[in-house]
């Protein structure tokens, strides 16, 4: 009863004529973002992350989270009609883009878009249950449990993201220096300036976000050169009854895995959709058909997908701790709107938290009708050249880092950024566990220095306390199997370099 209670809470915030606007404008621009090849909600958050300064904290966190659970539908429409994927739309590829083959456009989208609102309601009532009880769970942890949860988040982000424990832990590393930049809030020095003035006060969060994720992002798709094509086929949305019962069961299974591995430290929408497209394949009654343009394949990677983006906003919201890029990125809009997410963040900020609970699911239902009726209209943004687009990005950019602290300095720093990122991008190094130490850094080091202050300095307090214990030797355990893969497999390639 109390979750039903806080919901109605959260309705009578979310559905004021301000907030349902922010809401609708989060979702259009969210499904605009997915469908256009070269964007992200990563990308398109930090580009909006400075506009954000003069709208309402409510207001703004929504629209936020719009872009970024909105994205998640949009990517399914360019994956099915084109082949053209996003990093949470992959699956979507395999058996949508066959069903387009078969002349079955319509039936797939259809999938996906109903699939995607069954996922996203499950999740919301997950959220809405589970978040509160992980807030007075968190209440548990003390300075050292906090450094030891974000040295777990740093190992799990950075292998899901790169694929290499070494790499993108490094990533993280390079960040986490990065977040100490400027003068020390404790002893007044500064710190890697460089005797630079315009660094005394440290990097600015959307200059490295713009840097890393936009203008990078830019550079690497003109670089590439690819030429879009753009989808031209019939759309028929009507399916048949027997087609319809198809979906429920698949978009159910694809909802309970998704809701789960969006709770888990590097989990997310990527992982979600490779888990719940297996679970078909496994249990699904037309499991044979699976890969060749099933239902199935789309309805639980689809459900799946939105589930995981949803909740995603679990760990943020109740315990303080990001758990993909994106949500680092939605930690730094929190903070700048002077709300520190965590335990006591229910407490303190109630209708803000379950005004954006309740948003979700009015996002749900404004997606519903922008991804199935609309469809046919989303199409038509195949039609816009890039370059085109990529100048008024660029502009908004630098309008964006500009307007913070009003520094030509910014731009300049944005710029650096952009060249860093696109460097990192052409060495296959992902610059998002960069982005999340940039953010945790500053932060672990604060939990660090308390952690020493209520120890004597004695590092034994990481062991001596339970959970913090018990999240090293977590830690420990995964480097340890990775090592022992990576020792496995190396005599296999020096036997068949001998070859």
């Amino acid at each position: 009863m109390d979750v039903l209670h806080n919901l109605a809470f959260g309705f009578g915030h979310a559905l004021t004529v301000e907030n349902l606007l922010y809401c609708a404008v989060g979702c259009v621009v969210g499904t605009l973002v997915g469908l256009l090849p070269g964007l992200g909600p990563l990308a398109t958050i930090s580009l909006l992350l400075p506009l954000t300064y003069s709208i309402p904290a409510t207001g703004a966190l929504i629209m936020l989270a719009g872009i970024y659970y909105g994205a998640q539908y949009g990517d399914s429409v360019s994956a099915i009609t084109m082949r053209i994927p996003h990093a949470s739309s992959i699956v979507a590829c395999i058996d949508g883009y066959q069903m387009t083959l078969k002349g079955k456009t319509g039936l797939a989208l259809f999938t996906a878009g109903v699939s995607s609102f069954i996922g996203g309601t499950v999740a919301i009532v997950v959220l809405a249950w589970l978040a509160p009880l992980l807030g007075h769970v968190a209440l548990l942890f003390g300075p050292a449990d906090y450094c030891a949860l974000m040295l777990f988040g740093f190992l799990c982000v950075s292998f899901v993201t790169t694929g290499s424990l070494l790499n993108g832990f490094s990533m993280c590393l390079v960040g986490v220096l990065l977040g100490q930049i400027g003068t020390d809030v404790e002893t007044g020095l500064e710190r890697f300036t460089f005797g630079l003035p315009a660094l005394a006060d440290g990097v600015s969060l959307v200059s490295v976000a713009l840097g890393c994720f936009g203008i990078a992002e830019i550079t690497k798709n003109l670089d590439a050169k690819d030429e879009r094509t753009p989808f031209n086929g019939r759309i028929n949305l009507i399916p048949t009854w027997p087609e319809f019962k198809r979906i429920i069961p698949s978009a159910l299974r694809g909802s309970v895995v998704g809701s789960l591995l969006g709770i888990i430290p590097g989990g997310g929408p990527v992982i979600a959709q490779f888990a719940a497209y297996g679970i078909e394949k496994k249990f699904s009654k037309f499991r044979d058909e699976i890969g060749a343009g099933a239902i199935e394949g789309v309805a639980g990677q689809a459900a799946a997908d939105e589930a995981a983006a949803r909740t995603s906003f679990i760990p943020l919201m109740s315990i303080g701790i990001p758990e993909n890029p994106v949500m680092a990125l939605m930690m730094a809009a929190f903070i700048l709107k002077g709300v520190q997410p965590g335990p006591n963040m229910i407490a303190n900020h109630p209708d803000l938290f379950w005004g954006l609970v309740a948003s979700m699911w009015i996002g749900n239902c404004f997606l519903l009708i922008l991804n199935v009726p609309l469809v046919r209209f989303w199409l038509s943004v195949f039609k816009v050249p890039y370059n085109v687009l990529f100048p008024s990005i660029l502009f908004f950019c630098c309008v964006g880092t500009f307007s913070v602290n009003n520094n030509l300095n910014d731009i300049m720093i944005t710029a650096s950024f952009g060249l860093i990122g696109y460097v990192m991008m052409r060495l296959e190094l992902d610059p998002a566990p960069l982005m999340l130490g940039f953010i945790l850094g500053p932060m672990l080091e604060e939990y660090f220095r308390r952690a020493m202050l209520i120890s004597g300095g004695s590092l034994k307090t990481f062991i001596l306390e339970p959970i913090s214990a018990s999240l090293l030797g977590l830690t420990a355990l995964i480097v340890v199997a990775q090592i022992v893969l990576s020792l496995r497999k190396r005599p296999d390639g020096l036997r068949r370099g001998m070859a």
